[in-house]
């Protein structure tokens, strides 16, 4: 009867971790943004860009609750599937162009770190809501910051 907690364990943690990236020793949270911008990079299409954005949503709150109870810790840092899913999000409906990528990461980082209302609201909770919360937030505010970059070029 073991076996199949071990076997879900295994797969929230993997999924957790995006594959063992949250185990990197330093900046695991950056390493996963990361693997969102190779992800971006590589996806052709806004829709399909959009359905793994929400695939990446739906996985990060299936398996984020699951891993904090596995490490015994709120919000561990090992867990980087939130950081791909709200790097994804900052990408919605953003053209993939080296500008844009390379903007979008600096302010998905920036408001993954300083938690700005209502992100610090939203971790404070526990469970998936309080570790993929705040990163969604972030991610809605660099997508919004883009968009404004946009608009601004497109004036110019």
């Amino acid at each position: 009867m073991e076996k199949p907690k071990t076997y879900k364990k295994f797969i929230a943690l993997s999924l957790a971790t995006v594959f063992g990236t949250g185990f990197i020793p330093i900046m695991p949270g950056t390493f996963g943004s990361l693997i969102a911008v190779g992800i971006f990079t590589a996806v052709k299409g806004k829709l399909t860009v959009l359905i793994i954005t929400a695939i990446s949503i739906l996985t990060a709150f299936l398996v984020s609750g699951k891993a904090e109870r596995i490490f015994k810790k709120n919000d561990p840092k090992q867990v980087v599937i939130d950081e791909v899913a709200g790097q994804l999000t900052a990408y919605l409906f953003i053209p993939a162009q080296p500008i844009f990528i390379i903007l979008g990461f600096i302010f998905f980082r920036m408001f993954d770190i300083f938690k700005i209302f209502p992100a610090n609201i939203a971790e404070e909770k526990k469970g998936s809501l309080g570790i993929v919360g705040d990163d969604l937030i972030a991610g809605i505010y660099a997508n919004l910051c883009l968009h404004l970059v946009i608009l601004i070029r497109h004036f110019l």
